[in-house]
């Protein structure tokens, strides 16, 4: 009995090693000198010079949703991470069964021009997201019709997040030639058409300043 509870003693210590280190652990600072975050209303409040000095090299922030949602705190965090001395960049959560015109609408009446702001991201996956599947042809046409109006706002090329799922059903990667911005946990992505530039490493990442859970990424040198 005794060896017993030292055993699960010991894989008790063990469990929570690994998750501290899980919650702590960033890629390489060497390899990749530029990391940063992503975050929405759901963060809650950030206090964004106390994020600026734990690494935060940039942050985008979450701006819309579909044809008719915008992010509650998405101005606040807009203004208070560019006073922190934080790069940020908006993006905007494609929902499959809203017009691409009715979303970019939304994107633009939200999001301010800015010049020394990051490409906008466009957000593209199947978690959160309503039920329907376009066909891909459907799908592309729309994503161009967005990523035109975008583009035409913020006068820069748009980014693409990508799931390894939403890019396997729809090959968008192959289709729109425009940075690459993925997501893989822990281990480096190993799917897109390119390179990718941005690489979401961690959706469990601690930052001071910010409660909780937070999603960490790095862009390649």
């Amino acid at each position: 009995m005794r060896r017993l509870i030292y055993a699960l003693l010991g894989l008790a210590i063990v469990a929570v090693l690994t998750l501290f280190y899980a919650l702590h652990w960033r890629p390489n600072v060497e390899t990749y000198p530029v990391q940063g975050i992503d975050v929405s209303h759901h963060n809650g409040d950030i206090i964004w010079p106390t994020v600026a000095a734990d690494g935060v090299d940039f942050a985008y922030i979450k701006a819309t949703e579909g044809a008719d949602m915008h992010d509650p705190r998405f101005a606040e965090h807009w203004s208070a991470s560019d006073k922190a001395g934080v790069r940020r960049g908006a993006y905007h959560f494609f929902t499959l069964c809203r017009s691409a015109t009715d979303q970019a609408t939304n994107f633009i009446a939200n999001v301010p021009r800015d010049a020394n702001a990051l490409p906008a991201a466009l957000d593209l996956e199947f978690g959160g997201n309503c039920a329907g599947r376009p066909a891909r042809n459907a799908l592309l046409a729309e994503l161009k019709i967005f990523i035109t109006m975008v583009e035409a706002h913020t006068d820069k090329p748009i980014i693409l997040y990508l799931t390894q799922e939403f890019d396997a059903f729809y090959d968008i990667s192959s289709a729109i030639n425009r940075q690459l911005w993925l997501r893989a946990i822990i281990l480096k992505p190993a799917y897109g058409a390119r390179p990718w530039v941005m690489w979401q490493a961690s959706s469990f990442n601690r930052v001071k300043g910010i409660q909780g859970r937070v999603d960490w990424n790095v862009v390649k040198p």
